[in-house]
């Protein structure tokens, strides 16, 4: 449980507290995200919860997609250790967020996106 706690904190610390109003968090029905502790705090936190249901991936089409950009452009075999995997993956993280435009994002970042709509 404490990955996925820390996951909200790191959230609520980059987006400083400032949630969309219409802010998800969608997840699979993973045991995590059942938890009656992780549902209140997220709903503490103002944000809406979504989960896929049972053989829908297109409830979850937008993570499935960035897990399959990942797995496509990250050799995580390369790391000898779990911290030159933690450094792959956040510089992964910081290139798809602030630097990849996308389609079906108006051609922006996502991080442009998530910018655009706050201020919408």
């Amino acid at each position: 449980m404490s990955i996925v706690f820390k996951t909200l904190e790191r959230l609520k610390e980059t987006v400083q507290n400032q949630f969309h109003p219409e802010v998800i968090l969608h997840s699979d029905q993973g045991m995590h995200y059942t938890h009656p502790l992780f549902q209140e705090k997220v709903k503490k936190l103002g944000i809406t919860q979504s989960m896929s249901r049972k053989g829908n991936c297109w409830d979850n089409a937008p993570m499935e997609s960035f897990f399959g950009h990942f797995k496509d452009e990250v050799d995580v075999k390369e790391c000898a250790t779990l911290s030159e995997l933690k450094q792959m993956v956040d510089s992964y993280i910081e290139e798809y967020n602030n630097h990849r435009y996308q389609w079906g994002l108006n051609k922006m970042t996502p991080v442009q996106y998530r910018d655009h709509l706050l201020t919408a």
